[in-house]
């Protein structure tokens, strides 16, 4: 069977419709992610850690990051984004406010933020806040 100029460009718009990531995200395989190899990114007094970044097998795009946080500061002004996080808290407190309310979440707290919703977190101290963000799903 062939197909002219005119079929092929027909699937232009249908390709250039498809989820950034799908065209470049990687499978994420099997692995483990030594705490001691993870670079570190410095702002300020505060430090994260990229962990991983890719897609599961149903295509999902997940990403983990670490962050650890000095007393009184926030990693980011309130924001709001399409996809989803979840943040676990393994050392510290964090003040977190979603749509306006505020909570104290203390060590070994799960924090989730659902879509779209407006969120921040602040540590308010006195030491260092240290958890991971698991983030599911992408904005595009």
């Amino acid at each position: 069977m062939t197909y002219s100029r005119r079929d092929l460009a027909m699937l232009l718009p249908a390709l250039a419709a498809l989820p950034a990531t799908a065209q470049t995200a990687s499978k994420l395989r099997s692995h483990v992610y030594r705490f001691e190899d993870l670079p570190v990114r410095t702002s300020g007094q505060n430090q994260s850690r990229a962990i991983l970044k890719g897609e599961i097998y149903t295509g999902l795009p997940l990403e983990i990051h670490m962050t650890d946080l000095a007393p009184g500061m926030a990693p980011h002004a309130p924001h709001r984004h399409v996809h989803e996080e979840m943040v676990m808290l393994i050392e510290g407190q964090l003040d977190v406010t979603i749509s306006g309310e505020t909570s104290r979440a203390t060590t070994g707290s799960l924090i989730y933020f659902a879509s779209g919703d407006l969120h921040g977190t602040r540590n308010p101290g006195p030491g260092r806040a240290r958890y991971f963000v698991v983030a599911l799903g992408s904005d595009s």
